[in-house]
C-alpha cells in the first residue's frame, strides 16, 4: 500500500483496514546473518534497519512499502533473496518499524535514502549503488535518483506510485481514507505505520521528475495489482522519454508480496548488467 498524503477535511466513510500481526521472521537458513544498522537523516531523524553482506560489486538499498518494514516476512524475503546477488542495505523509514519519526507518505522520505545510500557507500565504497524500492518506496526512490543529494547508479521501482492522490482503486480510496479521517492514525498504528501531519504543499511527484533520472531505470507493474494499474507506470515510462525500461509482469500483484523469487532475480540480475550510458 502506498502514496501521497491525503488532503485535510475530508470524510467519507469506509471500513478500518484489516489488522495484520507484526512479525519478525528469522534471518536467513544459509548465509551471513545480518548485521543490524542506524543512520541519522539529514533532518535529524534516527533510522534503523540491516545489512546482509553478499558478492561484491553491488549493494542493494531496499525502500518499503508503506505499513513495511525490515521485519516483515514479504520484505524480509526481498532482501534474502537480493543477498544471493550482492550486498543489501535496507532501513525502516521514518514512522515505520524501529525508525523513529512519523511517515510524511514520500515527501521526507527522500532524505532517508539519503541516509541509507550514504551508509551503504562507507561500508562498500567501491560497490556500484542500486535502490530498489516497492509501492511508496518505489516512489520515492524515483524522487531519490532524480534530485537526491545522494548519487545512485542505478534504480528499479516495483509497483510504484506515480502521482499522489490516486483513487482509482478501492484499495487507494482506503488507504486515503486512512490518511484523511480522524481516526486514519489509529488505523495506522494497527497496520504498523505512525503517520504524521497531512501535507500543507504537495512536493512533486513521481511523474513530474522521472525525466531528471539519468541512471539505468527500471519499472516493474503487476497486471493484478488491486492498487495500481498498469496505466500509471506506462505513464511514468513515457514521462521518462523513453529512458526507463518497463517491465509489465502478468499475473503479479502488489510490490514485495505480489513479487515472486523468480521476479526478484530478474531485477537483480538486470541491477548487475546496467550501466550509465
Amino acid at each position: 500500500m502506498t502514496v501521497g498524503t491525503g488532503r485535510p477535511g475530508r470524510t467519507g466513510r469506509a471500513r478500518l483496514p484489516p489488522y495484520r500481526r507484526q512479525t519478525r521472521p528469522p534471518g536467513p537458513a544459509n548465509g551471513p546473518a545480518a548485521v543490524p544498522m542506524t543512520a541519522v537523516t539529514s533532518d535529524g531523524v534516527t533510522l534503523r534497519g540491516l545489512r546482509l553482506p553478499g558478492p561484491v560489486g553491488v549493494t542493494f538499498v531496499v525502500a518499503h512499502g508503506m505499513s513495511h518494514s525490515t521485519a516483515r516476512p514479504a520484505t524480509r524475503r526481498v532482501i534474502e533473496r537480493l543477498a544471493g546477488h550482492g550486498s543489501v542495505l535496507a532501513l525502516d523509514f521514518r514512522g515505520h518499524g524501529r525508525s523513529a519519526g512519523r511517515s510524511s507518505v514520500g515527501r521526507d522520505e527522500p532524505q532517508d535514502l539519503d541516509a541509507a545510500v550514504a551508509l551503504a557507500r562507507e561500508h562498500a565504497p567501491g560497490d556500484r549503488i542500486v535502490l530498489v524500492g516497492f509501492s511508496m518506496g518505489g516512489a520515492v526512490a524515483l524522487l531519490q535518483a532524480a534530485a537526491g543529494a545522494q548519487p545512485v547508479d542505478a534504480a528499479v521501482a516495483v509497483s510504484p506510485a506515480a502521482r499522489w492522490y490516486i483513487r482509482d482503486s478501492a484499495q487507494m480510496r482506503r488507504v486515503h481514507w486512512m490518511l484523511e479521517h480522524p481516526l486514519g492514525p489509529l488505523a495506522g498504528r494497527w497496520l504498523g505505520v505512525r503517520l504524521g501531519k497531512p501535507w500543507d504543499d504537495v512536493p512533486p511527484s513521481p511523474l513530474e521528475v522521472i525525466d531528471r533520472v539519468t541512471v539505468p531505470l527500471l519499472l516493474v507493474q503487476g497486471t493484478a495489482d488491486r492498487y495500481f494499474s498498469p496505466a500509471d507506470t506506462i505513464a511514468l515510462q513515457r514521462a521518462s522519454g523513453g529512458h526507463a525500461q518497463l517491465w509489465i509482469e502478468p499475473g503479479m500483484g502488489h510490490a514485495e508480496t505480489g513479487s515472486s523469487d523468480e521476479l526478484i532475480d530478474r531485477i537483480a540480475a538486470w541491477a548487475v548488467a546496467s550501466r550509465t550510458p
